[in-house]
């Protein structure tokens, strides 16, 4: 992606002539040119000539790509030390508040993940040029991003002129060195699955930290899997793990997205058993196939759109119930199973077909063992790609990573295995003796299988480390890694619902997404308006706008572990009951049955409640506030004894009230 369609000193472009300008933008243009782009581009090129000409120097671009985003904003420019960003509407009357969330997306975008703009600057500014004249305020936030200008253009040299003259920026700009700084992007799950479908590679829209073990390397290493696979003629099952919001979802949809464009004949898949995810993506990529194909003159209907997305992203039960009908192998050749870990044990599944009377009457096999038998069927080659997360079951019947290797150890020993050495960490075989797990097996151990850096949290790399400790119980442990976060990764407590709401409005710029969460268990989070049991239709609640009750914005309907896990938000507010309560430094586990709250005894739900609390509280990009109840003394069911040292012991790991 080139950084810009055109680009000059700003002294240049005063002296160029428009014509040439426009040629250089219509030659850079992918689409083909309609009137009213050529129109917009020749006014926005007249109020530049024009209104820079009082700067004696500085730097402008035209188009300039904003990677993560998969947009162009229409102009950056350089002025002294200061990055200004410019969302030109022409013809426009009023300054309306899509054009306002774009240009300071753009704007947090460079501060967030372009190392040149980093320490500098920047003012995001929208021109909508027939408006009426607006005040002029300049605010400044901590990270030294300014709340959005507005102008009809009339007198916008003399502004930006004002502003870079008054800004304390140590030096001017090396336009060079800021083009050539390196830009590292995080993009959420949506955003990264909408770019990849477009055809962009995981290296193009992800960073590349030479610290991390970062994605383009897991990416290559699975490929060569698969040509190896594919020339020997061999069956190969990879597993990649990795610590929460590491990007194990992401690099599945790389490498479906690579094989579909370079390997047709492959039919690679990606399967997940999480339904949130699978209907949240599928509509995001619907959605914006749409939107482009209106950019292009090639309108795709939706549902269109919807059909060509089914075939990349499937739930699993959909591609189970299919195996069922017939023995045959399936189309794809190239399985990708994302949360592996969460595949149903033996008698779950058992359990299931004969309810919902699917499969034969002597079905007798675990999901994992099932669906590598599916993909056994073939002949001569296959890849199967698990996808593991430490720590992530949280409902019953989830088999974790032991199911999978019991089902290759008894019946398919001829299968090739690629791990990490991580799955010998606790949190991926639950206490099972690993080497014997493998004993037999053709394992070989490539480090590139595991993603050991969350891009989640771009801006605390060790967010999950934090999470892990304060679920354990691990006060000073968690107090010390917080030490460590705290300057970039806010995290607040309160016990008023109305402060954390508060405090999350205040928190979010453009377009971040916003919303709370709480555990399926928060029954009696209800009488505080909190309804954990009212379904969220998912699509909604991830995608659509400010403006729509439906929406995570809103604040208002709590998403759970089931319907969060594997996406994620800018900032969440993690709403915390008595289901897991804190007693005296050790966690107590709890389920409200009827009209009591009852101990949680058995351990396999203990760790599912434990791993819920540990989805909720690694769901947020940038920061957290957590709600703890003050409890109600007339409603025993909301004893404050169930909320106090909860609030005590969350604070002792060092987040502070607000």
């Amino acid at each position: 992606m080139n950084s810009s369609f055109y680009s000059n000193s700003i002294k240049d472009l005063v002296d160029e002539l428009p014509e040439t300008i426009l040629g250089h933008l219509a030659k850079q243009n992918s689409f083909s040119l309609e009137a009213l782009q050529r129109n917009a581009w020749l006014a926005q090129i007249s109020i530049l000539r024009r209104e820079l000409r009082v700067l004696t120097s500085g730097w402008v671009a035209f188009e300039f790509a904003i990677p993560r985003m998969g947009k162009r904003a229409d102009n950056i420019i350089l002025v002294g030390g200061v990055v200004f960003v410019l969302e030109f509407k022409v013809g426009t009357e009023q300054f309306d508040s899509a054009a306002i969330d774009q240009v300071i997306d753009y704007a947090l975008d460079l501060k967030n993940f372009h190392s040149g703009s980093h320490d500098r600057p920047i003012v995001p500014i929208v021109v909508a040029t027939g408006a009426m004249d607006a005040v002029h305020s300049l605010i400044w936030a901590d990270d030294k991003v300014a709340q959005p200008i507005l102008s009809n253009g009339v007198g916008l040299g003399a502004l930006i002129k004002d502003i870079s003259d008054q800004a304390t920026t140590g030096s001017d700009i090396d336009v060079q060195a800021w083009l050539g700084s390196g830009y590292k992007p995080t993009p959420t799950i949506i955003e990264a699955a909408q770019a990849l479908y477009q055809g962009h590679k995981v290296g193009e829209i992800t960073r590349s930290d030479a610290g991390a073990i970062n994605l383009s390397q897991t990416a290559g290493c699975i490929a060569q899997v698969i040509e190896d696979a594919k020339s020997r003629r061999h069956k190969a099952i990879c597993f990649v793990t990795g610590v929460p919001g590491a990007g194990k979802t992401l690099a599945g949809l790389n490498l479906v997205t690579q094989r579909t464009n370079a390997h047709e004949d492959e039919h690679a898949v990606f399967l997940s058993g999480n339904g949130p995810l699978v209907d949240v993506l599928r509509e995001a990529l619907a959605r914006d196939e749409h939107a482009q194909s209106k950019l292009t003159g090639s309108t795709i209907r939706k549902a269109d759109a919807e059909r060509k997305v089914k075939s990349f992203i499937q739930h699993i039960m959909h591609f189970r119930d299919d195996s069922l009908a017939g023995p045959n192998a399936p189309t794809e050749r190239v399985a990708v199973f994302d949360e592996a870990q969460r595949a149903w044990d033996r008698d779950h599944l058992v359990n299931f077909m004969s309810r919902n009377k699917k499969g034969p009457p002597d079905f007798n096999m675990s999901e994992p063992a099932f669906l590598v038998s599916v993909m056994n069927r073939h002949q001569d080659w296959c890849v199967v790609v698990c996808l593991i997360g430490g720590g992530q079951e949280i409902n019953a019947g989830e088999a974790g990573l032991t199911e999978w290797f019991s089902a290759l150890q008894t019946k398919f020993r001829d299968w090739k295995v690629f791990t990490s050495r991580q799955l010998a960490h606790r949190g991926y075989h639950r206490g099972q003796d690993l080497s014997e797990m493998l004993s037999g097996l053709d394992v070989t151990v490539y480090e590139h299988l595991h993603l050991a850096v969350s891009i989640r949290s771009f801006r605390a790399e060790k967010l999950s480390e934090f999470v892990a400790a304060v679920v354990a119980g691990e006060v000073d442990a968690a107090r010390d890694i917080y030490d460590q976060i705290k300057a970039a990764y806010p995290i607040k407590l309160t016990r008023d619902l109305a402060v954390a709401r508060a405090w999350l409005r205040e928190q979010a710029r453009g377009s971040e997404r916003v919303g709370l969460v709480a555990s399926s268990g928060a029954s009696r989070l209800k009488p505080l308006g909190l309804n954990v049991r009212q379904e969220i239709d998912a699509k909604h609640w991830f995608l659509n706008g400010k403006d729509d009750v439906r929406s995570s914005h809103y604040l208002e309907d709590p998403a759970t572990e089931f319907d969060i896990q594997g996406l994620e938000l800018d900032w969440v507010g993690v709403c915390w009951d008595g289901d897991f309560r804190s007693i005296n430094g050790e966690w107590a586990f709890h389920r409200f049955t009827g009209t009591k709250w009852q101990n949680v005894n058995d351990e396999n739900r203990k760790i599912y409640l434990t791993n819920a609390y540990r989805v909720l509280l690694t769901r947020a990009r940038q920061g957290m506030v957590i709600y703890i109840p003050e409890g109600d003394a007339d409603d025993p069911t909301r004893a404050s004894a169930f909320y106090d040292d909860t609030a005590k012991f969350l604070s002792e790991c060092g987040p502070s009230f607000l």
